[in-house]
């Protein structure tokens, strides 16, 4: 069994004295595992760093065996991450949500493309933070829980003042239809559904409300695993920056 592909660096971790264990986001394999020889060298363990895009080879004598890898390095992306710690916060949540969510060798190609042209953003962090909220709806959209925000859940498409989101069905709500019913629905900031300039207190109030179908709805059908930490991380640092004076 082999096959060739590019993909995405999610983690890396020793494997012995000498080799590396590697998961990777590939466009037709999705998340998948094998074992680089070499990994942990001097030569190779800078090349596998998270967010890494490589040119993969992958061989294993049966399809359900771990396997290894071939790899040789088309980008880094580490040296604009390291260089930026809101950067380094993103790239870190990115790996670890994909890490958390997907399953193992299940072809994901939007979400490889939204992830790849993201990571490729990293470098320019006055659109980055929007950017990867818009992914996080597009990964939530992939797990099967997606956000309907195209019209009101309660009065249809002629309500164009949609300002709220249902925590269970996820359908956004007008502030006429809410009514009575607004405290207890989840705000929908105007950045979410493409209006306005997208201010750093929006694009926050957006965290928000992904946040809770990632733990509310995603992480019960994932064993109620908690979320991983490099998300809120990441968080909090972008919300240095927004209270910054």
């Amino acid at each position: 069994m082999d096959w060739r592909d590019q993909g995405i660096l999610l983690a890396s971790r020793r494997h012995g004295e000498n080799a590396a264990i590697i998961e990777v986001l590939t466009p037709e394999r999705g998340r998948h595992a094998g074992v680089v020889r070499g990994g942990a060298s001097r030569k190779l363990s800078p090349i596998l760093q998270p967010g890494a895009q490589l040119d993969l080879e992958w061989r294993a004598r049966l399809e359900d065996h771990i396997g290894t890898f071939r790899v040789e390095p088309m980008r880094s992306r580490a040296g604009t991450a390291m260089g930026d710690r809101l950067a380094l916060a993103g790239l870190n949540a990115v790996t670890s949500l994909l890490l958390f969510c997907l399953p193992e060798r299940e072809a994901c190609l939007s979400l490889y493309r939204r992830t790849e042209t993201l990571l490729d953003l990293l470098d320019q962090p006055e659109i980055w933070p929007l950017a990867y909220l818009n992914w996080e709806l597009a990964l939530l959209e992939e797990m099967g829980f997606g956000l309907d925000l195209r019209a009101c859940a309660v009065m249809g498409p002629e309500a164009n003042d949609l300002s709220f989101v249902s925590p269970r069905s996820g359908r956004a709500v007008s502030r006429a239809g809410a009514g009575e019913w607004a405290d207890r629905l989840l705000p929908l900031p105007p950045c979410m559904l493409g209006q306005g300039p997208a201010p750093d207190a929006e694009i926050l109030q957006g965290f928000d409300l992904t946040g809770h179908f990632l733990r509310n709805h995603l992480a019960p059908e994932l064993g109620n695993k908690p979320l991983p930490d490099a998300r809120q991380r990441f968080i909090d640092r972008f919300a240095q920056r927004t209270h910054r004076p």
